[in-house]
């Protein structure tokens, strides 16, 4: 590992302070380090232009939102992701900030494990031409761009036909997006080693209409029918695209995996515990 791309997220008053200590770390054992203020400017549409290219490994400091940007970059190349949390939750920046030091030189020396988690990809075909396409670590939503607006939609699995569904929205999360917004809406905590697809509601019209897990070996597909408000796709709350009726959206598993570093399983169920209040009896 000679070359490391530091994204410091420009909202948390103690990034930049550590961003220049880890690189001064780096720097005294030969690393290359170049470095990248994000400022969450792809949650208002538009993803951030930064190259992920060669760099052997990135750095992220920030939250989990901060780690969902990056993850789209890294993915695709292979890129592992060595994520300090200075956030609220740390459901994916599994690093501390008192600990980052012992940790990032134990990754260095490539004696630190490092967790494997899958995406989605979604994409637009407009009639027979495809007009967009994301990947998210978390989800990709089809919802109503006005608050308490239902819409239509239909939704297939692999060309087997599950329904119209009128809601404010579905959710199409991975395992690792099972704890965020799809959690909120009432869906299932899938163990983020699963490769799959969970597909959940947004406040239904029906009530039998219930989340459910697919296997990641086939596709979703979500079209657009005909509203009184108007549809967007949204990709881990950062991305998003205006839809319009009859655009299908495809949603799959795309065949390489983002590589976060240090993130145990037992991290994870400690994350439940702790952030989110899980527990397996009135007295866990």
């Amino acid at each position: 590992m000679r070359r490391c791309l530091i994204v410091m997220n420009t909202f948390k008053k103690d990034a930049s302070e550590l961003g220049r200590e880890i690189g001064s770390f780096l720097e005294e054992r030969g690393i290359g380090v170049r470095s990248f203020s994000y400022d969450g400017q792809s949650a208002f549409g538009r993803e951030v232009n930064t190259s992920f290219l060669d760099v052997d490994f990135v750095i992220t400091l920030g939250g989990d939102g901060t780690v969902l940007f990056a993850s789209r970059g890294c993915g695709p190349l292979g890129l592992p992701v060595f994520a300090v949390n200075l956030g609220e939750f740390g459901f994916l920046a599994g690093v501390q900030k008192s600990e980052w030091k012992e940790k990032l030189e134990l990754f260095i020396e490539e004696k630190l494990p490092c967790s494997e988690r899958h995406l989605v990809t979604a994409e637009v075909f407009r009639g027979e031409k495809s007009v967009f396409m994301a990947t998210g670590l978390n989800d990709a939503t089809v919802s109503s761009t006005a608050a308490s607006r239902l819409i239509n939609l239909d939704v297939s699995y692999d060309g087997a036909f599950l329904g119209p569904f009128k809601a404010n929205g579905l959710i199409v999360s991975t395992a690792t997006g099972s704890t965020a917004y799809s959690a909120g809406a009432g869906g299932p905590i899938i163990s983020p080693t699963l490769k799959a697809l969970v597909l959940t509601p947004i406040s239904s019209f029906s009530l039998s209409a219930r989340p459910i897990v697919f296997s990641a070996d086939g596709k979703l597909e979500i079209r657009v029918l005909e509203s009184r408000t108007d549809v967007g796709l949204t990709v881990d709350g950062q991305i998003d695209f205006a839809l319009l009726k009859d655009d299908r959206v495809e949603l799959s598993i795309p065949p390489y995996a983002v590589k976060l570093a240090g993130y145990t399983l037992e991290k994870f169920y400690a994350a439940l515990q702790s952030k989110l209040n899980w527990a397996g009896g009135p007295r866990a």
